[in-house]
Formats: structure tokens, sequence, C-alpha cells
């Protein structure tokens, strides 16, 4: 099991402008701006409760983003972040290779069913350097969680279909990844109906706060129904 204390999690965060577009003309602008604000929150939250986690760093241009990283006590990193999701990640890896760090995690900021004790059960599944261990996301195409020692050890490229391909990545380089499903982090909210599917899971976190202040969900106060009544 790798310990933390020089492994950092880094978090790419786009513009606010462009959030979570591909929820598409069923939610408006607003909404979407203020559902990726609370994901983001309940990322930053559950992070900065991992023991095992040296720190979190937030690679984002975006204001507001960089706001709300401050306020949770995150680094920001600028590097990579006009270059996509895979740019982002890439150079703050690399960044922390030069810095000699001992490794990263990165996850996205859209899944907030994350927890402390999810990221600690991916600790523990992770073995000596060099090590490489993936959470896939609930499709098993995606891939909500990367965890690798060193910070750069297997080239990523995220994107819908990335699973395979990360697995594939680390055999060809002789690390046998370590798959550890994990139901929180692997719900990332990319469209219609992964809001749904989060719709169903009531949880006392920012973005089901959001959601009910919005009419979309019980609230959590109130008990553990979800309802999917009205519009945002």
């Amino acid at each position: 099991m790798t310990r933390g204390r020089e492994i950092f999690a880094v978090v790419p965060v786009k513009g606010t402008i462009e959030a979570k577009s591909r929820l598409g003309p069923d939610y408006p602008v607003e909404f979407r701006r203020a559902l990726a604000q609370a994901m983001l929150e309940d990322v930053l939250a559950a992070l900065g409760a991992v023991k095992e986690l040296a720190g979190v760093i937030v690679v984002t241009v975006d204001a507001l983003a960089r706001a709300t990283a401050e306020r949770f006590g995150a680094r920001v990193f600028e590097d990579g972040a006009r270059d996509g999701h895979t740019g982002a990640v890439v150079a703050a890896g690399r960044r922390l290779a030069i810095e000699g760090r001992a490794g990263m995690l990165t996850v996205p900021g859209d899944i907030p069913l994350i927890t402390a004790d999810e990221v600690s059960r991916l600790f523990a599944a992770h073995g000596e350097a060099p090590a490489f261990s993936i959470v896939p996301a609930h499709d098993r195409r995606g891939s909500n969680a990367i965890l690798m020692t060193p910070p750069d050890a297997v080239p990523l490229a995220f994107g819908n279909d990335s699973f395979l391909p990360h697995l594939d990545a680390a055999r060809r380089i002789g690390i046998e990844p370590a798959i550890v499903p994990l139901p929180g982090i692997g719900l990332d909210i990319d469209n219609g109906p992964d809001l749904s599917l989060l719709m169903q899971r009531p949880s006392p976190t920012h973005t089901w706060a959001l959601l009910a202040a919005r009419g979309l969900v019980a609230p959590w106060s109130r008990g553990r129904g979800a309802s999917t009544k009205g519009r945002p």
C-alpha cells in the first residue's frame, strides 16, 4: 500500500462559460454553471479530508474555479489549463515529477459523490512504485480516477472511452494496473442520463442541496426519496 505525503490530487477544471454543455437545452446555462460549481466544491471537500494526500491542485484559468480552489486550500496551476482535460493533467504530472513528488491522483471536478473513504480505498489497492491504479466510470468506458507513482509513470489520454486504452498504456510499459470500481467516484455527471442517476442517490452534498433548491429532488434533511419534478 502506498502512503501519500508526497502524492498530490490534480483536478482539471474548464471555464464556467462552457460548463456542462452536454446537458443540453433541458438545463439553462445558469443552472449548468451552478451545478459545475457545486460538484467542484464536493470534490475538493472530499479530497481535503484524505489523509493519504499531501495536497490538492486545481488546474484552471477560470476565475471562479480559482477562487473556489483557494477557499478549499488547494494550489492552482495554469500550465496546460487551455489544452483540455488531458493537457491539464499531463502538464500537472510533469510539473510534479520535476518537483520530485512521489505520485499523482487525478480526478475530474464532476464526481459529486466522491468520498474520502473511497479515495483511501484506492490508495489501499495501490502497489509499490511504479504503479498504476484506476477507477472506471460507471459505464466502464471513462477513467474517473487515476493514481500513479511516479506522477508521470504512464502516458494519459482522457475521453469518453479512455478506460481500456489506459489499461493498455500501463501494460505496454510493464505495469499491471489495479482496477478499483468505486460507486461514488464512478458517477461523473456529463449528460442528462448521468444527472438522472445522481437524482436517484440522495447525498449530503452541495450538489444535492442545489438540486433540492431547484425543486428537482427532495431536500436531504426531509428524506431520502428523489423526485424529478420541474426544471431548474
